[in-house]
């Protein structure tokens, strides 16, 4: 059942308490941050809607007809029905914002989540933040279940159910030990090459096997994988030792390469970019500490 038109708005009530209270429109105006002639003309349009006089205006000031004191009883009662809401809304407000669940893919929670998250600390010292690795489709999974408030994904579009913003790129490198055949091609290997070597690679579901398949799928698909592994810092280690080549992203290696421990293979027939996003279930924006964040993945890196 909806209101009728005669109810008035909370703004109109709460001036007529203040001018029953006070005993002056003048006096009610200045605390409601009125003019004089804001308050008369508000008073006189409810006394319009309502279809009675609600005040009685002398030299002396303002008082309520026996019509006004009656609705300015209601509309105390409805007042205080709306601070206890104002009161209850802060309360949850405040206890959202208290706490921030985060799920990140593997690559994106370990080199880019604790910078955002330093920063977000300095903006909101109160709230206290969880963070969950995992891979993307796990991570995607959280955020539709509402196990996490924000979610940061690899790969080239959002999951399905999930709205999201691009919020920075990456690229996959194709990556040796210095002790292995291609670490002498300066031309790089061909993607069919490629194709159809047994590679180091991330778990099926994560954002970086998405990307090396996808790339490779009009070269013959990928081949069965070495070793099938489920962590960036695992394979990485398994490339340093001689292994074979491996498939990470470039934010993962730039030690390893800058000391020698591994070099990078071109590939020129392969786009290996991809976007790193943020994703929340689709039409529901985040808000609180996760909007905070979302803003801060924004800035330009130093």
């Amino acid at each position: 059942m909806s209101l009728s038109r005669r109810v008035p708005e909370l703004s109109a009530l709460e001036l007529l308490l203040a001018v029953v209270r006070l005993g002056s429109l003048g006096r009610a105006a200045d605390e409601m941050g009125i003019t004089q002639p804001a308050a008369s003309g508000r008073i006189k349009s409810m006394e319009r809607q309502l279809g009675v006089a609600l005040l009685e205006r002398s030299p002396r000031g303002s008082r309520p007809t026996k019509a006004g004191s009656l609705v300015a009883e209601w509309a105390q009662q409805v007042m205080d029905a709306a601070y206890a809401l104002d009161a209850g809304v802060e309360a949850l407000r405040e206890r959202r914002d208290s706490h921030l669940r985060v799920a990140a893919s593997m690559t994106i929670a370990e080199y880019m989540i604790p910078g955002w998250l330093l920063a977000l600390r300095q903006a909101r010292p109160d709230t206290a933040v969880t963070l969950r690795a995992a891979n993307s489709a796990a991570v995607a999974e959280q955020v539709l279940s509402g196990e996490a408030d924000l979610g940061f994904v690899e790969g080239t579009n959002a999951p399905e159910g999930l709205g999201g913003a691009v919020v920075t790129t990456d690229r996959l490198l194709v990556v040796v030990s210095p002790a292995h055949p291609w670490a002498r091609r300066r031309s790089g290997v061909a993607a069919a090459e490629l194709a159809a070597t047994s590679l180091l690679l991330r778990e099926e579901g994560s954002g970086t096997r998405e990307v090396i398949d996808r790339a490779l799928a009009s070269y013959g698909g990928t081949a069965p994988p070495l070793l099938q592994l489920g962590s960036t810092t695992a394979l990485k280690a398994a490339a340093v030792s001689g292994a074979s080549p491996a498939a990470v992203s470039e934010l993962a290696v730039v030690e390893e390469l800058a000391d020698g421990r591994l070099i990078a293979v071109p590939v020129p027939e392969l786009d290996l970019s991809r976007p790193l996003r943020a994703v929340w279930p689709t039409g529901q924006r985040p808000t609180g500490p996760a909007r905070d964040l979302l803003a801060l993945t924004r800035r330009p890196r130093r």
